[in-house]
């Protein structure tokens, strides 16, 4: 017998989210100050000084992080900002996480202002300049209540490593003494960005020596996940993701998985058919015991078969009829490319991938009888999670409170909140916490992949040669359609997350025409470490690679001459050309470069590669990449992350594929996706640029130039061109045959 539950009151269907999602995703306002207003009330052992931070009588300095914390280091990187400006001793110092209210904790990044978001390499540079502020706001309390209480003008006084400093007296008061007997006014003082440090005054920002505070913890196993959370009286469930959105559960063998030992509860819902029991154990043997027949006649989905759908996609990347979206112009392209003496065209693809984040997808829900919600989950996006279960739960976001959890792997995937939704419904059935885990299968069943993407890319040159027309067009599914609908609608269609780098920006390049073409195929695509990045830089810089083939002239030549308007955009392509060894002749192997630009951070890579004829297998011996950045708040954690995302993006660029038929996609586990083993890692060098400017973001920098590297390194040491991703064996030799 199946049991059902009644739709009126328990929609999470695609058109319940995308309603819960409007203005909360990617449109936060702000209301008044950043910072908001200081609590007048003071703990018994200490003073909130605004609401970021509070000083204990201890001197201990607690900073709370607006963002989630899912191995790039957030958790130091965002509370040493603050600090710096409070003059605080970092040994004294402990990080917190901030609580989702964007209305507080929102950021100042332009793609998405006033949200409290945890993506798109932002938080560094959503939160530089307002962590900045609140550390010099809390340092002037304590320097205008030190002030009053020694009768010196506040002119006098100083600070370091947590101390008040009166240089004509030779007195000394630490924080801890002061909050002992200070007063926050109920409004803040004011910070103008003058008041701030100059670069080459700072104590912390930059340093070395300060490491990551959440790194022992996980070396030690201490560290808590979403997977790690127990809660009193909490029982188990696992769910049989529904293969695509809209599919539903039409026959189940409910009354057969029941019978297991341990089993309360088969529920179908429209998010798949869930097992409820009393351990892992029993609701991992009863999902893989469920026998279900889908109903898929109303899963837009249903119909589509990657591998067919190429066709079609094809077609509408050549058609100048097919309806386009502009999204970058500069001149008039098709005019130039038409007048020009020499035309170019190539195309590319890449396939949908998985985010293949080794903790699977979970959360943890517990529904009270007066209505309050507590999750307990990693999200890189905790409002949306309130948001959602709110709106499904039929109930308000301030009823649910986010107990946020360190990710065991983001890259995107967890921006969605399906999972706390998921465990949400099932705790207001059953009454009771739930703690909520998906096998490796469902969570690969239920992946919010990155598109499936065709590019047509065209070039004109005159008769010296010189480039003076490029025109790009991506076929793809569009990612801010599933991810962030109202921005979607506000742009009038655009897809900012999976469109953007085709601009060309830093290349002098008088006309230049980027486009889309929108597939609605009903795939949850999502954001993908890197963003459109990932794939776009694949087509675009091979194309380069080709235009200057073409030319007769040196790829590292043809980029450093299209970015001689743009110094900082030069540097680090002569820099990891240089760092190469560019001009040495490697027997057997062969080198290519590429460069990109992405949320206005700049980097390079060299590939050095080998080909295994026989095999079809690239081996990538050296991978070198250049990056600026602008300003590193912590270069050892920088150099991780660029090496992080280098491994990623080669992981991606060689073997990772995600194939769908009838809607349904056809991996199930890291036996047939294949994701980059450690043996195959290359010898990664990194290097940053020394820069003053203000942070662009580091997180996925190390992504956009790998895949068109090593594709370029191919085609210089084959002849053949590599236009798929990912640059498999079989498509290897497919190329060299």
């Amino acid at each position: 017998m199946n049991k059902h539950i009644n739709k009126s009151t328990l929609d999470v269907s695609r058109r319940g989210f995308v309603k819960s999602a409007a203005g909360l995703t990617f449109s936060f306002a702000l209301s008044g100050t950043l910072i908001g207003r200081a609590s007048e009330a003071f703990a018994a052992d200490g003073a909130k000084l605004n609401a970021w931070v509070t000083i204990g009588t201890d001197g201990t300095v607690t900073i709370l992080c607006p963002s989630s914390e899912m191995g790039q280091g957030v958790l130091t990187s965002l509370p040493l900002i603050l600090a710096e400006e409070l003059d605080a001793d970092w040994s004294k110092v402990k990080c917190e996480f901030a609580p989702g209210n964007p209305k507080v904790y929102g950021g100042e990044h332009k793609m998405f202002p006033g949200a409290q978001v945890t993506l798109a390499s932002v938080s560094v540079p959503s939160y530089y300049m307002p962590l900045r502020r609140a550390g010099a706001q809390a340092r002037k309390v304590l320097l205008d209540n030190v002030a009053e209480q020694w009768k010196v003008p506040v002119v006098e006084l100083s600070t370091d490593k947590s101390f008040v400093i009166h240089k004509k007296t030779g007195k000394r008061m630490s924080y801890g003494d002061v909050v002992k007997f200070a007063k926050v006014p109920a409004e803040l003082p004011k910070v103008a960005d003058g008041d701030l440090k100059a670069p080459k005054d700072f104590k912390l920002i930059g340093r070395r020596e300060i490491k990551r505070v959440d790194v022992p913890s996980k070396v030690n196993g201490t560290a808590k996940y979403g997977i790690d959370v127990q809660v009193p009286g909490m029982v188990y469930a696992s769910v049989l993701q529904t293969p695509m959105d809209g599919a539903k559960a039409e026959i189940v063998n409910a009354d057969e998985v029941k019978k297991i030992k341990g089993i309360t509860h088969v529920i179908p819902l429209p998010f798949g058919v869930a097992v409820v029991g009393d351990s892992v154990e029993a609701t991992r043997t009863a999902r893989y015991a469920l026998n279900v027949k889908w109903d898929t006649s109303a899963a837009k989905a249903a119909p589509f078969d990657s591998e067919k759908a190429k066709e079609e996609y094809a077609k509408k990347g050549q058609d100048p009829n097919t309806p386009t979206k502009e999204w970058y112009v500069v001149g008039d392209a098709d005019k130039a490319i038409a007048g020009a003496a020499k035309t170019l065209e190539a195309t590319f693809w890449s396939e949908h991938t998985y985010h293949a984040q080794m903790e699977p997808m979970n959360a943890v829900a517990q529904v009270s009888e007066d209505g309050q919600i507590d999750i307990w989950v990693g999200t890189q996006v905790q409002p949306l999670a309130a948001a959602v279960v709110a709106n499904v739960l039929k109930t308000t976001p301030d009823k649910v409170k986010i107990h946020l959890q360190l990710l065991g792997g983001g890259f995107g995937r967890r921006i969605w909140p399906d999972a706390p939704v998921q465990a949400a419904v099932l705790a207001s059935i059953v009454k009771k916490p739930v703690k909520l885990l998906l096998t490796r299968e469902d969570d690969i069943a239920a992946a919010r992949p990155r598109p499936m993407t065709h590019h047509v890319l065209k070039a004109g040159l005159d008769a010296k040669g010189n480039l003076v027309g490029w025109k790009h067009r991506i076929v793809a599914e569009n990612v801010d359609a599933v991810a962030a609908p109202p921005r979607f609608a506000a742009t009038g269609g655009k897809d900012i997350i999976g469109w953007r780098g085709m601009e060309q920006e830093y290349y002098t390049i008088p006309n230049i025409r980027a486009e889309g073409v929108r597939e609605e195929r009903g795939m949850r695509v999502h954001a993908w470490r890197g963003i459109g990045a990932g794939y776009i830089k694949f087509a675009s810089e091979s194309f380069v690679d080709e235009i200057a083939q073409a030319r007769g002239v040196d790829p590292l030549a043809m980029r450093l001459e299209l970015t001689k308007d743009h110094a900082r955009a030069n540097a680090v392509i002569k820099a990891v050309a240089e760092m190469a060894g560019w001009s040495r002749k490697r027997p057997g192997r062969a080198l290519g470069i590429a460069f990109a630009d992405y949320h206005d951070s700049f980097s390079a890579g060299v590939a050095e590669v080998s080909v295994d004829k026989a095999t079809g297998k690239i081996k990538v011996h050296n991978y070198w990449l250049a990056v600026d950045p602008g300003l590193v708040i912590q270069p050892e954690n920088a150099t991780a992350q660029l090496e992080s995302a280098i491994i990623y993006a080669l992981s991606g660029a060689l073997s990772e594929e995600l194939t769908v038929k009838g809607g349904a996609v056809q991996q199930s586990n890291f036996s047939d996706y294949h994701v980059m083993r450690m043996s195959d890692v290359p010898e990664i060098h990194t290097k940053i640029l020394v820069s003053t400017a203000s942070p662009t973001g580091m997180g996925e920098l190390g992504i956009p130039t790998v895949a068109p590297a090593i594709g370029n390194a191919v085609a210089r040491l084959t002849g053949k061109r590599l236009r798929h991703l990912p640059m498999s064996s079989e498509r290897v030799k497919k190329a060299l045959a």
